[in-house]
Protein backbone atom coordinates (compact mmCIF):
# COMPACT_ATOMS: atom_id res chain seq x y z
CA UNK A 1 0.00 0.00 0.00
CA UNK A 2 1.47 3.74 -0.78
CA UNK A 3 1.94 6.05 1.90
CA UNK A 4 -1.11 7.96 0.45
CA UNK A 5 -3.77 5.14 0.76
CA UNK A 6 -2.38 4.56 4.21
CA UNK A 7 -3.07 8.03 4.75
CA UNK A 8 -6.70 8.01 3.75
CA UNK A 9 -7.13 4.91 5.62
CA UNK A 10 -6.04 6.79 8.79
CA UNK A 11 -8.42 9.42 8.30
CA UNK A 12 -11.42 7.66 7.34
CA UNK A 13 -10.59 5.46 10.30
CA UNK A 14 -10.67 8.48 12.62
CA UNK A 15 -13.51 9.88 10.82
CA UNK A 16 -15.87 6.97 11.88
CA UNK A 17 -14.33 7.65 15.45
CA UNK A 18 -15.46 10.82 15.21
CA UNK A 19 -18.93 10.54 13.50
CA UNK A 20 -19.30 7.71 16.79
CA UNK A 21 -18.69 10.38 19.18
CA UNK A 22 -20.85 12.96 18.08
CA UNK A 23 -24.16 10.44 17.75
CA UNK A 24 -23.31 9.43 21.70
CA UNK A 25 -22.03 13.07 22.71
CA UNK A 26 -25.64 14.04 21.74
CA UNK A 27 -26.87 12.83 25.51
CA UNK A 28 -24.68 15.60 27.35
CA UNK A 29 -21.24 16.66 28.34
CA UNK A 30 -21.99 16.89 31.97
CA UNK A 31 -18.66 16.04 34.46
CA UNK A 32 -20.92 12.55 35.33
CA UNK A 33 -21.32 11.97 31.80
CA UNK A 34 -17.68 12.44 31.46
CA UNK A 35 -16.34 10.49 34.80
CA UNK A 36 -18.75 7.78 34.93
CA UNK A 37 -21.23 7.65 31.74
CA UNK A 38 -23.88 7.88 34.19
CA UNK A 39 -23.36 4.47 35.04
CA UNK A 40 -25.35 3.42 32.34
CA UNK A 41 -22.79 1.04 30.13
CA UNK A 42 -24.02 -2.35 29.49
CA UNK A 43 -21.54 -4.58 30.88
CA UNK A 44 -20.85 -6.72 27.24
CA UNK A 45 -19.70 -3.67 25.75
CA UNK A 46 -17.15 -2.82 28.72
CA UNK A 47 -15.85 -6.17 28.68
CA UNK A 48 -15.01 -6.52 24.91
CA UNK A 49 -13.56 -2.78 24.77
CA UNK A 50 -11.44 -3.43 27.73
CA UNK A 51 -9.32 -6.14 25.67
CA UNK A 52 -8.41 -3.20 23.14
CA UNK A 53 -7.51 -1.17 25.86
CA UNK A 54 -5.58 -3.48 28.13
CA UNK A 55 -3.45 -4.99 25.22
CA UNK A 56 -2.91 -2.05 23.58
CA UNK A 57 -0.35 -1.09 20.46
CA UNK A 58 2.48 -2.76 22.75
CA UNK A 59 0.61 -5.72 22.76
CA UNK A 60 -0.01 -5.96 18.96
CA UNK A 61 3.50 -5.01 17.97
CA UNK A 62 5.57 -6.52 21.50
CA UNK A 63 4.27 -9.71 22.17
CA UNK A 64 4.56 -11.52 18.62
CA UNK A 65 8.16 -9.75 18.36
CA UNK A 66 8.98 -11.04 21.77
CA UNK A 67 9.07 -14.53 20.43
CA UNK A 68 12.15 -15.56 18.62
CA UNK A 69 14.04 -14.57 21.61
CA UNK A 70 11.83 -15.61 24.48
CA UNK A 71 9.62 -18.06 23.10
CA UNK A 72 5.75 -18.21 24.83
CA UNK A 73 7.77 -16.88 28.57
CA UNK A 74 5.07 -14.55 28.30
CA UNK A 75 1.98 -16.61 28.69
CA UNK A 76 3.76 -17.67 32.04
CA UNK A 77 2.77 -14.15 32.85
CA UNK A 78 -0.97 -14.07 31.46
CA UNK A 79 -1.82 -17.15 33.85
CA UNK A 80 -1.21 -14.89 36.67
CA UNK A 81 -3.23 -12.45 35.12
CA UNK A 82 -6.36 -14.84 35.74
CA UNK A 83 -5.99 -15.00 39.57
CA UNK A 84 -5.10 -11.22 39.44
CA UNK A 85 -8.80 -10.56 37.68
CA UNK A 86 -10.42 -12.99 40.50
CA UNK A 87 -9.10 -11.08 43.25
CA UNK A 88 -10.40 -7.98 41.38
CA UNK A 89 -13.52 -9.08 40.89
CA UNK A 90 -14.31 -10.31 44.26
CA UNK A 91 -12.36 -8.11 46.88
CA UNK A 92 -11.92 -4.77 44.96
CA UNK A 93 -14.91 -4.05 42.99
CA UNK A 94 -17.52 -4.52 45.47
CA UNK A 95 -15.50 -2.40 47.48
CA UNK A 96 -15.46 0.55 45.05
CA UNK A 97 -18.83 0.12 44.11
CA UNK A 98 -20.04 -0.26 47.82
CA UNK A 99 -18.51 3.47 48.21
CA UNK A 100 -19.99 4.66 45.25
CA UNK A 101 -16.92 6.20 43.87
CA UNK A 102 -15.88 8.27 40.97
CA UNK A 103 -12.27 7.79 41.49
CA UNK A 104 -10.63 4.85 43.02
CA UNK A 105 -8.24 6.64 44.64
CA UNK A 106 -10.81 8.81 47.15
CA UNK A 107 -10.54 5.28 48.91
CA UNK A 108 -7.56 5.93 50.41
CA UNK A 109 -8.49 9.31 52.26
CA UNK A 110 -11.49 7.59 53.76
CA UNK A 111 -9.00 4.84 55.06
CA UNK A 112 -5.84 6.68 55.87
CA UNK A 113 -6.14 10.60 55.09
CA UNK A 114 -5.27 13.02 52.23
CA UNK A 115 -2.24 12.80 51.73
CA UNK A 116 -2.40 9.04 51.57
CA UNK A 117 -5.40 9.91 48.64
CA UNK A 118 -2.84 12.68 47.12
CA UNK A 119 0.01 10.21 47.25
CA UNK A 120 -2.21 7.40 45.12
CA UNK A 121 -3.64 10.07 42.64
CA UNK A 122 0.07 11.22 41.49
CA UNK A 123 1.73 7.81 41.23
CA UNK A 124 -1.55 6.37 39.08
CA UNK A 125 -0.98 9.95 37.16
CA UNK A 126 2.65 9.55 36.67
CA UNK A 127 2.60 5.87 35.89
CA UNK A 128 -0.70 5.93 32.73
CA UNK A 129 1.36 9.47 31.65
CA UNK A 130 4.80 7.22 31.07
CA UNK A 131 2.73 4.03 30.14
CA UNK A 132 0.31 4.92 28.29
CA UNK A 133 2.58 7.37 25.99
CA UNK A 134 5.57 4.84 25.75
CA UNK A 135 3.67 2.33 23.86
CA UNK A 136 1.54 5.71 21.70
CA UNK A 137 5.63 5.53 20.83
CA UNK A 138 5.70 2.90 19.21
CA UNK A 139 2.53 3.16 17.03
CA UNK A 140 3.76 6.71 16.58
CA UNK A 141 7.39 5.25 15.07
CA UNK A 142 5.48 2.65 13.01
CA UNK A 143 3.05 5.21 11.35
CA UNK A 144 5.80 7.85 10.75
CA UNK A 145 8.24 5.03 9.06
CA UNK A 146 5.33 3.48 6.70
CA UNK A 147 3.32 6.74 6.19
CA UNK A 148 4.45 9.91 7.30
CA UNK A 149 7.98 9.79 6.55
CA UNK A 150 7.52 9.22 2.94
CA UNK A 151 5.22 11.84 2.65
CA UNK A 152 7.76 14.31 3.84
CA UNK A 153 5.76 14.42 7.43
CA UNK A 154 7.92 15.29 10.31
CA UNK A 155 8.06 12.89 13.62
CA UNK A 156 6.31 15.95 15.82
CA UNK A 157 4.09 16.97 13.37
CA UNK A 158 2.58 13.24 13.13
CA UNK A 159 2.25 12.80 16.88
CA UNK A 160 0.59 16.41 17.38
CA UNK A 161 -2.23 15.56 14.63
CA UNK A 162 -2.47 12.26 15.93
CA UNK A 163 -3.30 13.15 19.77
CA UNK A 164 -5.30 16.09 18.84
CA UNK A 165 -7.48 13.51 17.16
CA UNK A 166 -7.84 11.75 20.14
CA UNK A 167 -8.79 14.78 22.02
CA UNK A 168 -11.44 15.51 19.18
CA UNK A 169 -13.41 12.71 19.79
CA UNK A 170 -13.22 12.55 23.44
CA UNK A 171 -13.45 15.82 24.68
CA UNK A 172 -17.32 16.25 25.06
CA UNK A 173 -18.27 12.62 26.33
CA UNK A 174 -15.26 11.34 27.81
CA UNK A 175 -15.74 8.11 29.10
CA UNK A 176 -19.46 7.07 27.74
CA UNK A 177 -17.69 7.74 24.08
CA UNK A 178 -14.75 5.70 25.20
CA UNK A 179 -16.82 2.37 25.94
CA UNK A 180 -18.19 2.70 22.34
CA UNK A 181 -15.37 3.86 20.51
CA UNK A 182 -13.10 0.89 22.65
CA UNK A 183 -15.99 -1.87 21.22
CA UNK A 184 -15.02 -1.05 17.57
CA UNK A 185 -11.24 -0.44 18.07
CA UNK A 186 -11.32 -4.08 19.57
CA UNK A 187 -13.16 -5.80 16.95
CA UNK A 188 -10.85 -4.00 14.21
CA UNK A 189 -7.72 -4.73 16.10
CA UNK A 190 -8.95 -8.72 16.59
CA UNK A 191 -10.27 -9.04 13.06
CA UNK A 192 -6.58 -7.99 12.17
CA UNK A 193 -5.17 -10.73 14.04
CA UNK A 194 -7.40 -13.21 12.67
CA UNK A 195 -6.38 -12.26 9.32
CA UNK A 196 -2.74 -12.32 10.14
CA UNK A 197 -2.56 -15.51 11.30
CA UNK A 198 -5.00 -17.59 8.33
CA UNK A 199 -2.56 -15.57 6.12
CA UNK A 200 0.66 -16.47 7.38
CA UNK A 201 -0.70 -20.33 8.08
CA UNK A 202 -1.36 -20.61 4.31
CA UNK A 203 1.77 -19.31 3.48
CA UNK A 204 3.47 -22.13 5.38
CA UNK A 205 1.11 -24.64 4.01
CA UNK A 206 -0.96 -24.81 7.23
CA UNK A 207 -4.74 -25.35 7.30
CA UNK A 208 -6.74 -25.56 10.72
CA UNK A 209 -5.93 -29.08 11.53
CA UNK A 210 -1.99 -28.60 10.98
CA UNK A 211 -0.98 -25.82 12.37
CA UNK A 212 -1.55 -26.99 16.43
CA UNK A 213 0.80 -29.31 15.72
CA UNK A 214 3.48 -27.14 14.07
CA UNK A 215 2.80 -24.70 17.13
CA UNK A 216 2.89 -27.57 19.50
CA UNK A 217 6.28 -28.89 17.45
CA UNK A 218 8.05 -25.77 17.38
CA UNK A 219 10.99 -25.03 19.00
CA UNK A 220 9.84 -21.45 19.75
CA UNK A 221 6.23 -22.68 21.63
CA UNK A 222 8.38 -23.56 24.89
CA UNK A 223 6.21 -21.86 27.21
CA UNK A 224 6.90 -23.32 30.96
CA UNK A 225 10.07 -22.86 32.80
CA UNK A 226 10.80 -24.48 36.18
CA UNK A 227 14.83 -24.95 36.21
CA UNK A 228 15.89 -21.98 37.53
CA UNK A 229 14.47 -20.17 40.16
CA UNK A 230 17.13 -17.21 39.88
CA UNK A 231 15.86 -16.61 36.06
CA UNK A 232 13.60 -14.06 35.77
CA UNK A 233 11.81 -16.13 33.17
CA UNK A 234 11.32 -18.64 36.23
CA UNK A 235 7.35 -20.22 35.97
CA UNK A 236 6.57 -18.70 40.20
CA UNK A 237 8.07 -15.72 39.38
CA UNK A 238 6.39 -15.01 35.97
CA UNK A 239 3.00 -16.41 37.45
CA UNK A 240 2.74 -14.54 40.26
CA UNK A 241 3.86 -11.51 38.52
CA UNK A 242 1.18 -11.59 36.30
CA UNK A 243 -1.14 -11.80 39.35
CA UNK A 244 0.21 -8.66 40.53
CA UNK A 245 0.77 -6.79 37.78
CA UNK A 246 -3.13 -7.47 36.74
CA UNK A 247 -4.41 -6.16 40.66
CA UNK A 248 -1.98 -3.10 40.20
CA UNK A 249 -2.57 -2.23 36.40
CA UNK A 250 -5.90 -3.08 36.74
CA UNK A 251 -7.58 -2.86 39.87
CA UNK A 252 -5.53 -0.51 41.27
CA UNK A 253 -5.61 1.64 37.89
CA UNK A 254 -7.90 4.34 37.33
CA UNK A 255 -8.21 3.94 33.45
CA UNK A 256 -9.22 0.72 33.26
CA UNK A 257 -11.39 0.58 36.58
CA UNK A 258 -13.46 3.44 35.35
CA UNK A 259 -14.83 1.34 32.88
CA UNK A 260 -15.82 -0.80 35.35
CA UNK A 261 -17.67 1.91 37.15
CA UNK A 262 -19.95 2.93 34.15
CA UNK A 263 -21.99 -0.09 34.73
CA UNK A 264 -25.13 -0.44 36.03
CA UNK A 265 -24.51 -2.31 38.89
CA UNK A 266 -21.49 -4.80 40.66
CA UNK A 267 -23.36 -8.11 39.38
CA UNK A 268 -22.89 -6.12 35.69
CA UNK A 269 -19.46 -5.37 36.30
CA UNK A 270 -18.36 -8.72 38.13
CA UNK A 271 -19.65 -10.42 34.64
CA UNK A 272 -17.86 -7.87 32.44
CA UNK A 273 -14.66 -8.91 34.36
CA UNK A 274 -14.97 -12.87 34.26
CA UNK A 275 -15.99 -13.15 30.25
CA UNK A 276 -12.87 -9.94 30.00
CA UNK A 277 -10.52 -12.49 31.76
CA UNK A 278 -11.63 -15.49 29.95
CA UNK A 279 -11.34 -13.59 25.95
CA UNK A 280 -8.13 -11.69 26.92
CA UNK A 281 -6.62 -14.90 27.51
CA UNK A 282 -7.55 -16.36 24.43
CA UNK A 283 -6.00 -13.52 22.29
CA UNK A 284 -3.00 -13.13 24.22
CA UNK A 285 -2.38 -16.93 23.65
CA UNK A 286 -3.31 -15.77 19.81
CA UNK A 287 -0.56 -12.98 19.44
CA UNK A 288 2.21 -15.23 20.75
CA UNK A 289 0.78 -17.96 17.97
CA UNK A 290 0.82 -15.12 15.56
CA UNK A 291 5.00 -14.49 16.85
CA UNK A 292 5.52 -17.78 16.36
CA UNK A 293 4.24 -17.89 12.76
CA UNK A 294 5.81 -14.89 11.99
CA UNK A 295 9.23 -15.90 13.35
CA UNK A 296 8.91 -19.30 11.82
CA UNK A 297 7.98 -17.28 8.24
CA UNK A 298 11.03 -15.35 8.02
CA UNK A 299 13.08 -17.95 9.03
CA UNK A 300 12.29 -19.77 6.33
CA UNK A 301 12.42 -16.94 3.84
CA UNK A 302 15.78 -15.43 5.11
CA UNK A 303 14.18 -12.04 6.22
CA UNK A 304 16.44 -10.78 9.07
CA UNK A 305 13.64 -8.71 11.36
CA UNK A 306 13.95 -8.85 15.12
CA UNK A 307 11.70 -7.92 17.92
CA UNK A 308 9.01 -4.97 17.58
CA UNK A 309 9.73 -4.77 14.05
CA UNK A 310 9.08 -8.02 12.84
CA UNK A 311 5.07 -7.69 12.80
CA UNK A 312 5.20 -4.06 10.95
CA UNK A 313 7.81 -5.83 8.28
CA UNK A 314 6.12 -8.49 7.32
CA UNK A 315 2.88 -7.29 7.25
CA UNK A 316 3.54 -4.68 5.06
CA UNK A 317 6.55 -6.06 2.66
CA UNK A 318 5.47 -9.94 2.58
CA UNK A 319 2.28 -10.68 3.30
CA UNK A 320 -0.12 -8.82 0.79
CA UNK A 321 -2.25 -6.23 0.64
CA UNK A 322 -5.07 -7.99 2.54
CA UNK A 323 -2.56 -8.24 5.52
CA UNK A 324 -1.26 -4.57 5.11
CA UNK A 325 -4.67 -3.19 5.43
CA UNK A 326 -6.08 -5.18 8.27
CA UNK A 327 -2.26 -4.00 9.88
CA UNK A 328 -2.62 -0.73 9.60
CA UNK A 329 -5.99 -0.34 11.13
CA UNK A 330 -5.67 -2.96 13.76
CA UNK A 331 -2.58 -1.34 14.50
CA UNK A 332 -4.23 2.27 14.76
CA UNK A 333 -7.10 0.58 16.61
CA UNK A 334 -4.75 -1.09 19.59
CA UNK A 335 -2.74 2.24 19.65
CA UNK A 336 -5.69 4.50 20.32
CA UNK A 337 -7.91 2.48 22.36
CA UNK A 338 -5.64 2.83 24.92
CA UNK A 339 -4.52 5.69 24.70
CA UNK A 340 -8.07 7.36 24.24
CA UNK A 341 -8.67 6.37 27.69
CA UNK A 342 -5.89 6.57 29.16
CA UNK A 343 -6.43 10.83 28.20
CA UNK A 344 -9.62 10.30 29.73
CA UNK A 345 -8.91 8.47 33.02
CA UNK A 346 -5.71 11.15 33.81
CA UNK A 347 -8.34 14.03 33.14
CA UNK A 348 -10.83 12.71 35.59
CA UNK A 349 -8.15 11.79 38.51
CA UNK A 350 -6.85 15.00 38.22
CA UNK A 351 -9.50 16.96 38.24
CA UNK A 352 -11.23 14.87 41.25
CA UNK A 353 -8.35 13.96 43.21
CA UNK A 354 -5.81 16.73 42.62
CA UNK A 355 -7.92 19.86 41.88
CA UNK A 356 -11.00 18.03 43.92
CA UNK A 357 -13.03 20.40 41.67
CA UNK A 358 -16.43 18.53 42.95
CA UNK A 359 -15.83 19.94 46.36
CA UNK A 360 -15.23 23.42 45.28
CA UNK A 361 -17.12 24.78 42.16
CA UNK A 362 -20.49 24.51 40.83
CA UNK A 363 -21.05 22.53 37.86
CA UNK A 364 -20.78 24.88 35.29
CA UNK A 365 -17.42 25.72 36.52
CA UNK A 366 -16.50 22.08 36.79
CA UNK A 367 -17.41 21.45 33.11
CA UNK A 368 -14.97 23.97 32.26
CA UNK A 369 -12.11 23.16 34.47
CA UNK A 370 -12.33 19.46 33.18
CA UNK A 371 -11.92 21.11 29.58
CA UNK A 372 -8.73 22.76 30.53
CA UNK A 373 -7.28 19.93 32.16
CA UNK A 374 -8.41 17.47 29.43
CA UNK A 375 -6.59 19.79 26.67
CA UNK A 376 -3.39 19.90 28.98
CA UNK A 377 -3.25 16.27 29.14
CA UNK A 378 -2.80 16.14 25.26
CA UNK A 379 0.00 18.94 25.36
CA UNK A 380 1.46 16.91 28.18
CA UNK A 381 1.30 13.86 26.11
CA UNK A 382 2.93 15.55 23.30
CA UNK A 383 5.90 16.46 24.92
CA UNK A 384 6.20 13.15 26.97
CA UNK A 385 6.45 10.74 23.54
CA UNK A 386 8.97 13.46 21.85
CA UNK A 387 10.85 12.97 25.00
CA UNK A 388 10.84 9.34 24.69
CA UNK A 389 11.98 9.05 21.25
CA UNK A 390 15.03 10.44 21.96
CA UNK A 391 15.87 9.11 25.12
CA UNK A 392 15.11 5.52 24.97
CA UNK A 393 17.27 3.16 22.64
CA UNK A 394 15.94 0.17 20.57
CA UNK A 395 14.39 -2.52 22.60
CA UNK A 396 10.88 -4.76 23.16
CA UNK A 397 8.55 -1.80 24.57
CA UNK A 398 6.43 -4.46 26.69
CA UNK A 399 9.23 -4.97 28.65
CA UNK A 400 10.04 -1.33 29.54
CA UNK A 401 6.12 -0.25 30.10
CA UNK A 402 6.08 -3.57 32.77
CA UNK A 403 8.99 -2.91 34.39
CA UNK A 404 8.00 1.05 35.03
CA UNK A 405 4.72 -0.45 35.92
CA UNK A 406 6.71 -2.77 38.77
CA UNK A 407 8.60 0.84 40.43
CA UNK A 408 5.11 3.03 39.90
CA UNK A 409 2.21 0.67 40.77
CA UNK A 410 4.37 -0.99 43.92
CA UNK A 411 3.17 2.14 46.54
CA UNK A 412 -0.42 1.55 44.90
CA UNK A 413 -0.34 -1.81 45.74
CA UNK A 414 1.33 -1.81 49.47
CA UNK A 415 -1.17 0.95 50.02
CA UNK A 416 -4.73 -1.08 49.26
CA UNK A 417 -3.09 -4.23 50.70
CA UNK A 418 -2.30 -2.31 54.23
CA UNK A 419 -6.16 -0.52 54.22
CA UNK A 420 -7.88 -3.72 52.98
CA UNK A 421 -5.99 -6.26 55.42
CA UNK A 422 -5.37 -4.59 58.26
CA UNK A 423 -7.42 -2.46 60.31
CA UNK A 424 -4.32 -0.46 61.13
CA UNK A 425 -3.98 3.21 61.12
CA UNK A 426 -0.55 4.93 59.94
CA UNK A 427 0.91 8.78 59.59
CA UNK A 428 -0.76 10.28 56.87
CA UNK A 429 2.18 12.49 56.54
CA UNK A 430 5.00 9.68 56.40
CA UNK A 431 2.96 7.95 53.12
CA UNK A 432 4.48 10.02 50.75
CA UNK A 433 8.14 9.38 51.82
CA UNK A 434 7.00 5.99 51.95
CA UNK A 435 6.34 5.42 48.67
CA UNK A 436 9.02 7.29 47.19
CA UNK A 437 11.40 4.94 49.51
CA UNK A 438 9.83 1.83 48.62
CA UNK A 439 10.61 2.74 44.83
CA UNK A 440 14.27 4.11 45.41
CA UNK A 441 15.09 0.69 47.16
CA UNK A 442 13.03 -1.10 44.27
CA UNK A 443 14.93 0.54 41.92
CA UNK A 444 18.21 -0.22 43.19
CA UNK A 445 17.74 -3.73 43.86
CA UNK A 446 17.17 -4.26 40.32
CA UNK A 447 19.82 -2.67 39.31
CA UNK A 448 22.37 -4.80 41.91
CA UNK A 449 20.59 -8.15 42.83
CA UNK A 450 22.47 -10.13 40.04
CA UNK A 451 26.02 -8.68 41.61
CA UNK A 452 24.84 -9.23 45.55
CA UNK A 453 22.66 -12.14 45.45
CA UNK A 454 23.28 -13.86 42.36
CA UNK A 455 19.65 -13.38 41.41
CA UNK A 456 17.63 -11.21 38.78
CA UNK A 457 14.59 -9.72 39.44
CA UNK A 458 11.96 -9.80 36.64
CA UNK A 459 8.48 -8.27 36.51
CA UNK A 460 8.04 -9.72 40.13
CA UNK A 461 9.91 -6.27 41.22
CA UNK A 462 6.34 -5.26 41.38
CA UNK A 463 5.51 -7.40 44.51
CA UNK A 464 8.96 -6.21 46.29
CA UNK A 465 7.98 -2.74 45.80
CA UNK A 466 4.59 -3.51 47.43
CA UNK A 467 6.41 -5.22 50.16
CA UNK A 468 8.28 -2.16 51.19
CA UNK A 469 5.68 0.03 51.02
CA UNK A 470 3.31 -2.16 53.62
CA UNK A 471 6.49 -2.85 55.38
CA UNK A 472 6.36 1.03 55.23
CA UNK A 473 3.02 1.52 56.59
CA UNK A 474 3.29 -0.72 59.16
CA UNK A 475 6.45 0.83 60.89
CA UNK A 476 4.49 4.07 60.66
CA UNK A 477 1.48 2.14 62.69
CA UNK A 478 4.15 1.46 65.58
CA UNK A 479 4.65 5.25 65.78
CA UNK A 480 1.24 5.69 65.77
CA UNK A 481 0.41 3.17 68.42
CA UNK A 482 3.34 4.59 70.70
CA UNK A 483 1.88 8.10 70.17
CA UNK A 484 -1.25 7.04 71.92
CA UNK A 485 0.33 5.46 74.79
Amino acid sequence: MTPTFLLLLILSYFGILIGLSYVVGKKGESNETFFKANQSSPWYLVAFGMIGASLSGVTFISVPGKVEASQFVYFQLVLGYILGYLIIGTVLMPLYYKLGLTTIYTYLEQRFGSLSYKTGAWFFIVSRTVGSNLRLMLVADVLQTLVFAPLGIPYWLTVTVTIFLIWVYTFKSGIQTIVWTDTLQTLFMLIAVGVSIYTVSADLGLNLTSITSFVAESEFSKTFFFNNPSSADYFWKQFFSGTFIAIAMTGLDQDMMQKNLTCRSLKDAQKNMFWFTIVLTIVNFLFLVLGLLFTEFAIKNGIDVHKDQLFPVLANEYLGFGVAFFFTVGLIAAAYSSADSAMTSLTTSFCVDILSIEKKYDALKQIQIRKKVHLSFVLVSIVVILLFKYLIEDASVIDKVLKFAGFTYGPLLGLYSFGLFTKLKVRDNWVPLIALLSVTISILLNLKSQDWFGFAFGFEILIVNGFFTFLGLYISNWFVQKQVN
